[in-house]
């Protein structure tokens, strides 16, 4: 059975991250670590470490994308929560026997890291990402 290990990180989509930033960074004085562009989600991420986990500002790159629909729907917001586990592969086949609907049933690679998410219809309205360092 694959483990959860911690909250990696909380997503808050955002029109603009320097004005984000005017709130997380200056207001409540989390430090920027850095900002990524992350072209499979059509995104730029600011990240802000807050112990063992970060928030991430994530503002969409493109009008097509899921994102930009969330940011024009909602306005921005928080987005998902980011669950990293040990076994992502075995976690999802966990998932999928127990009947979970599954956004991706494969995860994604990425430099570093796979992800996959969850659709909200089985978490109670939270959009939940999980994440495997590798």
């Amino acid at each position: 059975m694959a483990e959860i290990k911690k909250i990696n990180h909380v997503a808050v989509v955002v029109a603009d991250i320097d004005q984000a930033l005017g709130f997380w960074q200056d207001a409540l004085g989390l430090q920027l670590h850095h900002v990524e562009e992350v072209p499979s989600q059509k995104a730029v991420v600011a990240f802000l470490p807050v112990g063992d986990s970060e928030v991430e500002l994530v503002k969409p790159t493109t009008d097509d994308s899921g994102l930009a629909k969330f940011l024009a729907e909602k306005g921005g917001g928080m987005h998902h929560l980011c669950i990293e586990v040990d076994d992502i592969d075995a976690k999802l086949a966990e998932l999928k026997q127990k009947g979970v609907r599954l956004i991706n049933e494969t995860a994604q690679e990425l430099p570093g890291r796979k992800m996959a998410f969850v659709h909200p219809k089985s978490t109670g309205g939270v959009l939940v990402e999980l994440y495997q360092i590798i």
